[in-house]
This record gives C-alpha cells, sequence and structure tokens, in this order.
C-alpha cells in the first residue's frame, strides 16, 4: 500500500475495519496464552543500557483506561484476571508502586504525555486543551525518525483536547458491529463499541507498515472502562466489581490476540511495548464509586510495565514509588532520545539498573503528587482542588468540601501497615502529616507552564457523547 493511500485515513480505517475483522474476531476467543515472546534469549539487565545504540526498536505504548494495579496476578491478586499481562510481567519490568496524576482521564493523560503534574499543564477542566506548545511524545520520536500512530476510543483524548499532536494518524477506528457474546454492566456499550476496533486498526497497520520503518504505536482501550465481558470471561460473580474483574479478563484476551499477530511477525524482537494506565476504580472501599471524583489509592494506584526486545530472567521488580509522568522519561533514557528538561517525571532507569541487582537507591524520590478538580465538570463553579501527596510508604490527602463554606477533610494513611489505606493516622502522625500538607501547598503553588490551558466550546451533541462514558456534566 503505498504511502498516499495511507495518508487518507478514511480509506485506511476502512481497511482496518474490513481487512482483519473476521481473523481478529476469532483472535479474540480467549485462547491460551500466546507465549512466543517467553522465547526470546534471556538477556542480563545490563543489556538495558545498550538498547539505546540501536536504531531499529519500535514503541507499542498501551492504555488500559480505569485498571487499578492490585486486579492484575502480577501485582498480588488471587484471581486469575491477566494470565497476558502476568506473562509480559514475568520477563520484563514491573514497577510496584507506580501513581497516576488524577482520577480523570483528560487530566491524567495530559500529565502522562508531557510529564508535567496537573498544577503546570493546567488541563483540569472539561473544557480544557492541551496548548500547541507542549511538546508531545509523538512530536519528540516523530523527530527521531518514528511513524507515530495513535487509535483511541475515549472521548477525552480527541485531537481537539489537542492529544493529537505529533501523530501521523490519530483516530477514533470506527465502531464495528458488537460480538454477539459480549455484555458490558455499564450502559453504554452500543454507543462505543469495543476495543475490537482498536485491535483491529492497529493489527491492519502493522500487516501493511511494519517494515517500512520504525514506528510508535499507541492504543488506548476502553473496555474495562465499560465492563465489557463474554461469557468465557465471566467466571468471578456477579457483583459489579466481579464483573470489572471480568472486563480485564476480556481485555486481556485482546491483548493476547494482539501480541500473538507482534510474535508472528517477529516484532518482539525489536519493540518495547509499555502497559500503564490512566486512573483505577473505587468499588465502596470507603463509600465511591466509580473514578474522577476522589484520589485514594483505590482509583490512583495503576500499573507501568515494560517488556524489552529481551527476556529479562529474573524479571525486575522496582518497588520504589514511581509515577505515571516517570514514563517517558524512562522511555527516553532507554532509546537514548533526548527528553525535555522541564518536566515533574524522572528516568526511573537507575532505579531499574538497581533493582536488578537486589538494591534499592538511597537518594530515590519516593514522592508523589495527584490531583482533581473536584469542579472539573461544572461550567460555573470555581475550581475546587483536591489533592494527594505521597512520600515513601504516607499518602496524605486533601479533599475539600462542596463549596467555600464546607471544612477541608485532611487524612493520612501509611500503606506499610495498612495496605489498603484506610485508617486515618492524621492524628498519629502530626509531624509526618505536617510535612506533607507543606509539600501539597507548594504544588498547589505551581503555575501552568503555558500560563493558562487553552479552551474550546463544546457542543451539546459531543457533551452528550462524553456524559454517555458515564461522567456528569451539567
Amino acid at each position: 500500500m503505498t504511502k498516499s493511500i495511507l495518508e487518507n485515513r478514511s480509506v485506511w480505517l476502512a481497511a482496518a475495519a474490513l481487512v482483519v475483522i473476521s481473523v481478529v474476531t476469532w483472535q479474540l476467543t480467549h485462547r491460551p496464552v500466546d507465549k512466543t515472546h517467553e522465547q526470546r534469549p534471556a538477556l542480563p539487565a545490563t543489556e538495558i543500557t545498550k538498547l539505546a545504540e540501536r536504531d531499529d526498536l519500535n514503541v507499542i505504548f498501551i492504555v488500559i483506561d480505569t485498571l487499578r494495579s492490585d486486579r492484575l496476578g502480577s501485582y498480588g491478586y488471587k484471581r486469575n484476571t491477566s494470565p497476558t499481562l502476568d506473562a509480559l510481567a514475568a520477563g520484563g519490568i514491573r514497577f510496584a508502586n507506580n501513581l497516576s496524576q488524577s482520577s480523570w482521564t483528560k487530566a491524567s493523560m495530559a500529565s502522562m504525555w508531557t510529564g508535567l503534574y496537573p498544577t503546570k499543564t493546567g488541563v483540569t477542566r472539561f473544557d480544557h486543551v492541551i496548548p500547541d506548545e507542549a511538546v508531545m511524545p509523538a512530536e519528540i520520536l516523530s523527530d527521531a525518525g518514528f511513524r507515530s500512530i495513535g487509535f483511541y476510543r475515549n472521548g477525552w483524548i480527541a485531537p481537539t483536547f489537542g492529544f493529537q499532536q505529533g501523530f501521523e494518524i490519530y483516530s477514533n477506528p470506527p465502531a464495528r458491529p458488537i460480538p454477539p457474546q459480549a455484555k458490558a454492566a455499564k450502559p453504554t456499550l452500543s454507543q462505543v463499541g469495543t476495543d475490537e476496533s482498536t485491535v483491529a486498526a492497529a493489527v491492519e497497520f502493522l500487516r501493511v507498515s511494519r517494515n517500512d520503518q520504525k514506528f510508535f504505536l499507541y492504543l488506548h482501550l476502553m473496555d474495562v472502562h465499560e465492563y465489557v465481558y463474554d461469557e468465557e470471561s465471566a467466571i468471578f460473580g456477579a457483583g459489579i466489581s466481579d464483573k470489572y474483574d471480568s472486563s480485564i479478563l476480556w481485555t486481556d484476551g485482546t491483548l493476547n490476540a494482539f501480541f500473538a499477530y507482534l510474535a508472528h511477525w517477529g516484532l518482539f524482537d525489536n519493540t518495547i511495548v509499555v502497559v500503564a494506565a490512566d486512573h483505577g476504580e473505587a468499588f465502596r472501599e470507603r463509600g465511591l464509586e466509580g473514578h474522577a471524583r476522589a484520589l485514594y489509592r483505590e482509583s490512583t494506584t495503576t500499573p507501568w510495565i515494560i517488556t524489552l526486545p529481551f527476556r529479562l530472567d529474573p524479571a525486575i521488580v522496582v518497588q520504589t514509588q514511581t509515577e505515571n509522568v516517570d514514563i517517558w522519561p524512562t522511555l527516553f533514557e532507554i532509546l537514548g532520545i533526548d527528553a525535555p528538561t522541564f518536566t515533574d517525571g524522572r528516568s526511573r532507569v537507575p532505579e531499574i539498573l538497581a533493582a536488578a541487582q537486589g538494591t534499592a537507591l538511597p537518594d530515590s524520590d519516593t514522592s508523589g503528587f495527584t490531583h482533581l478538580d473536584r469542579h472539573w465538570g461544572q461550567r460555573d463553579k470555581e475550581p475546587r482542588p483536591f489533592v494527594a501527596v505521597t512520600d515513601g510508604s504516607f499518602r496524605y490527602v486533601e479533599s475539600p468540601g462542596a463549596n467555600a463554606e464546607l471544612p477541608t477533610l485532611e487524612e493520612l494513611f501509611d500503606r506499610s501497615t495498612d495496605p489498603a489505606e484506610l485508617e486515618d493516622r492524621l492524628e498519629a502522625e502530626p509531624d509526618r502529616a505536617e510535612d506533607l500538607r507543606a509539600m501539597a501547598a507548594e504544588r498547589l503553588a505551581d503555575e501552568p507552564v503555558w500560563k493558562e490551558a487553552p479552551t474550546r466550546d463544546i457542543d451539546e451533541f459531543e457533551l452528550n457523547q462524553l456524559r454517555a462514558l458515564g461522567y456528569s456534566i451539567p
């Protein structure tokens, strides 16, 4: 297929939807986990630093929307929700304590892409747009000779909000008929389709273009957000939390099919695969459900897994507190590409190499910051910042009242003695609380890098599409 045809997005996406649809549908039944990538040679962690010398590496970046890390087997979950992802982690790098920068997709993804906290991006409200001045990974990788292709299904990261910057193709694949076996615990499935469309588009891109030049392929998957599952994956129970687990297993099967294509084409030999999430999901651990409402661990503790073009044996587990803003600085160092210097994130390659030696860096940054404007979807209300600061095992949460007349709630948790972070230690640890309170105040005093995030008018049709995702926007 010629470049001119590839540049015609409507033609190209139609091919993506039609050419491989039957094959992908067949593959998405829950076959045994494809472990072809495990047959790659096992190399020591010292080989990681040599990757920067290669000029043939591809990057596949997969964001699984609404996936909390503690529901994956590789993160200690007892249910078998994630055999494919667990197999990747078993031969790669897993970050055991990773933190998203918000519990709402747009704010979280703006931080993930730019490496800046929400207070620095300024992208905290429903109508905010990433400014053109932002330097996005797709732009950096395109300048480094990568073809940058992105497929998404979440309207909060649409091109109209600035997320397309640097991508040659950045598109929401057209939804096709929903597989008859698919079900969902949320009512929006009929409106948004499933991730089969995203995978079909990705497979067709790779089929046509995998040998043309090195590529950066971004997939943003939504089936966990929608709790999509089928009878074969519905093995955990009938409760809403059970169905969430079933949707993880369904998505894990989708990725199993996708990875089977990578193995068939030999792409695991020269591709770095990264799996992350924008935020988690609450199941009434403290009376709250869903996300985009609070910043407790259940909605902000997310997976981060890296698989390299070779197998690590043993696998590396980084126990240090990390954040989504660290993802791209880390990948840029692995690839040998200069990263922007004005980020809040930092490369975690030193921690990776230390963990491979069974040690920890004594000077490793163990802090983290998350932010949510409580009024992000309220057109006529002033911002009410909800923040959480972590340092080591401690998390300090500052939750504002719904209006200025209501008090702010402060809480302090210590996961070293309370892994679920349900026991408030504020009164028992006043000095620690004061330190983290000061860190929160310092972050809230940050000025946006680009002064003020631009805004745009959103018509009622688009608002209804976003409401269909389950968000309340008056």
